[in-house]
């Protein structure tokens, strides 16, 4: 699934003055919705177009498959190939719930409306067969999420108890559904939103900081900042102090004291942990986190980034002394990794509208995100 939404231009180039707020943290200026914005002729109406052609390229029933098969359904269709079928099964059915949601807001198309109410009709089939609030297309994930709350956590990199970034994969799934909600207005994923968040609680309720923190070590997608978004739309305490726990302090703590200790790790793994912060501080009064997330964002774009905006190399983050490796490897920086950046940038710009927050989102999303696709 492609991970950029062309009309995330307008989100700096639109912006709606609102009405600045004395708490620290909370939102100075807003965006316009989707759904308020047409675009003309030009190249990011073209990406729209090419976007909504590869999404009506694929089968909304194998990108279910996973989902159904976890809940004891039966699949109309086989999987996907690659990492569908090769251990992320689900993943991309989150992505793609989000796709459609941007496509409903900014389109009429009937057929947008009726994959997704498609999409979320089957999975809230997979979550009431369940029984539990869980939907998922994570292969084996009873027994996973079992050994999860006994407090058995086995966490590597890219692994959770032997199987391949289960909670990357299923932040998905949670992304998604809020997108259907917030971005399409779909009710019936807020009320799946919620009931998957509170299974998690259930799942994670016994375990100690100690154990959390370690099962972070796994690459987890932007977790902390999905539950800080439940938050929001429940106004739950709950729920906040769970975006709270699942920050990572092995990253949040040093960058909170204005550390740079990122040479060597994954890049797009720290990323939306990054995001997750500044979304936590836009919510309560949270200064660390501010100022882990802003002096992230500074020491990315002004010494970890080349000039088009993209930064790291094999997916890592390279030493600032030493660009070498970055210009001469055929992986070079990520379109991931910089669309999480203009994620941050946007978070960010939000509080503080400065000009070099929007110099610096243009210069990444023309020149790296659009030149990427097509």
């Amino acid at each position: 699934m492609t991970k950029f939404n062309p009309l995330c231009v307008m989100l700096m180039l639109v912006v709606c003055l609102g009405p600045l707020h004395d708490a620290f943290g909370k939102t100075a200026v807003e965006p316009f919705a989707l759904r308020d914005v047409t675009l003309l002729e030009g190249p990011f109406k073209k990406a729209q177009e090419i976007d909504r052609e590869y999404i009506l390229a694929h089968d909304p029933n194998r990108l279910l498959a996973p989902f159904l098969k976890e809940a004891g359904l039966v699949p109309r269709t086989p999987f996907y190939p690659d990492w569908e079928s090769g251990g992320l099964g689900g993943h991309t059915g989150g992505h793609y719930l989000t796709a459609l949601a941007q496509m409903v807001a900014v389109t009429d198309e009937p057929e947008m409306s009726r994959r997704l109410d498609f999409m979320i009709s089957e999975l809230a089939r997979c979550q009431e067969k369940n029984g539990n609030g869980y939907v998922g297309g994570v292969p084996n994930s009873r027994e996973l999420w079992q050994e999860i709350a006994a407090g058995d956590i086995r966490a590597e990199n890219f692994s959770l108890n032997g199987r391949w970034v289960p909670l990357y994969n299923l932040h998905k799934l949670w992304a998604g559904l809020r997108d259907a909600y917030q971005v399409a207005g779909i009710l019936q994923a807020k009320e799946m939103l919620i009931k998957l968040t509170d299974w998690w609680i259930s799942i994670v309720g016994d375990l100690s900081d100690e154990q959390i923190q370690s099962m972070l070590r796994s690459e987890h997608g932007g977790l902390n900042e999905v539950f800080a978004d439940v938050y929001a739309i429940t106004n739950d305490e709950k729920y906040l102090n769970l975006a709270r726990r699942f920050c990572h302090r092995q990253i949040l703590d040093p960058l909170s004291k204005k550390k740079d200790c990122l040479t060597g790790l994954h890049a797009n793994t720290q990323i939306p942990k990054v995001i997750g912060f500044e979304r936590i501080s836009q919510l309560c009064d949270e200064p660390s986190y501010h100022q882990a997330a802003r002096f992230f964002w500074e020491v990315v774009t002004t010494q970890r980034s080349m000039a088009f905006g993209g930064n790291s190399v094999r997916e890592h983050f390279n030493p600032v002394e030493d660009f070498q490796q970055l210009l001469e490897e055929r992986q070079g920086p990520e379109t991931c990794n910089t669309y999480n950046m203009l994620r941050l940038t946007e978070l960010l710009f939000y509080t503080r509208p400065e000009a070099y927050y929007a110099d610096c989102y243009e210069r990444a999303l023309f020149n790296h995100i659009l030149s990427s696709q097509h």
